[in-house]
Order: C-alpha cells, then structure tokens, then sequence
C-alpha cells in the first residue's frame, strides 16, 4: 500500500494565493516565469485551428498563451474547480468565445472521445497519487483524436538526492510529497500501458523541469499494429 494520500497535495490551489497566482510566480521565479511558460507553450507545436482541452486551467494564462496559436477557428475547452482560479479565468478570458470553461475534475469520469488535438495539463499531475494520474492519462487519452498529442508540462524526472541544495529544499519543504514520488516515476512508463507510443522532450531550468509531448497512435498506426 502506498504511503502517499492525496490529502498530502498542494495542487487545489485557494485564498490568497489562489487570488494572486499569476503575480505569486512571477515574484516565485524573479520574473522569469512568463518567458518560461510562453517558450514551454510555444514548443507543443499548436497548430491554427485545433481544439485543446486544458486540465487544471488556472487563472486562463495558459490558454490564452495557446489561444495565440490556435487563433480564431482553434477551441479551448478549459477544466477547473477552484471557485477564485474559475472566477480569474473568466475575467480574463472573457473576450474571446472560442475559450469555454467546464468546472470539471480531471480524475472523474468524462464525456470527451476522440475530440481534440491536444490535451494539456501544467503542474498538476505530479500533485496525485499514481492511481488519480492513472485515471488523468486515461481520461486525456480517450478524449484525444487519433494521432493526438498529451503534452505534459512538470516535473522532469531525475535523482532529488543528487540534486543541489535549492532544488532539494524546494521538493522536500515545499512541495507537496507527492512531488518527490512523482519525480522518482518513469513518466514514459506511466503513459506506454494506456496507449502511447512515442514521446518528444524539451527541458527548462537546468533539466529539473520538462514538456513530455506523448502521441497517440494515428488510426492507420492503429491499424498497422492489430495487424503485426
């Protein structure tokens, strides 16, 4: 049995940081924090007029940032719970109708099947335990179209022992211990079993952070496959 609960998880974001999420990383990071997510958002390759569906949305930063790349004939269908991370969403996505918010949890049921191009989720699957992400990657799997692509931004994987010290404080004392279980799991591995086949990489602050792009098989793939 596992020793993590997900009442340990510092991932259902409230109060005052809730409210000020956006300003809290950007003085967190020294204002390095929206250079960062515009580059990691940028190299998921969205292409005009694809459909996203966000987990976890926040405050509506990541969408809009990917709005900029599906443009007007693109849709985001954007999940949150959080009653202050919903209410910041809808101020500042409010201009544009191709943004839909569902209050939604990600690690329930949902009615998405082969529906959209990409399915997004930003710091937020480290914050489950390995069963809640099972059911995460499985529900971004169905709601993918064949040939989709599940892009993973978190957490790389690497030994937190042989870590620097800030890096070690920052996982032990700050972040929740789902974190640390997170980061010592094979992501790849976690994805291959619900249907992933192959996976592009892109690293951010000295490699302790990660964009994981897993893809879902093309239905002539799916073919090839049954047959071999």
């Amino acid at each position: 049995m596992s020793r993590y609960r997900q009442e340990d998880s510092k991932v259902k974001v409230t109060g005052f940081e809730a409210r000020h999420y956006d300003r809290l990383m950007d003085l967190i990071t020294l204002g390095r924090y929206p250079k960062f997510i515009r580059r990691a958002i940028a190299d998921i390759g969205l292409q005009p007029g694809e459909k996203v569906l966000d987990f976890g949305a926040g405050t509506g930063r990541n969408a809009l940032l990917m709005r900029e790349q599906i443009g007007d004939e693109g849709k985001i269908t954007a999940l949150e719970i959080g009653p202050e991370m919903k209410e910041q969403f809808k101020r500042n996505t409010a201009a544009y109708p191709n943004i839909e918010l569902v209050d939604r949890h990600i690690d329930e049921p949902m009615p998405y099947e082969n529906e959209y191009d990409v399915v997004f989720i930003s710091f937020v699957l480290h914050g489950f335990i390995q069963e809640l992400r099972d059911r995460i990657i499985e529900n971004g799997y169905k709601a993918l179209k064949p040939g989709g692509r599940f892009a993973i931004l978190d957490y790389n994987n690497f030994d937190i022992d042989k870590a620097p010290w800030y890096v070690r404080l920052a996982i032990r004392k700050i972040e929740c211990p789902l974190a640390e279980d997170f980061i010592n799991r094979d992501t790849k591995q976690m994805l291959k079993p619900f249907g992933f086949t192959s996976f592009e990489e892109r690293f951010y602050f000295k490699n302790y952070l990660r964009l994981l792009v897993a893809h879902k098989p093309s239905i002539y793939s799916e073919l090839i496959f049954r047959k071999g």
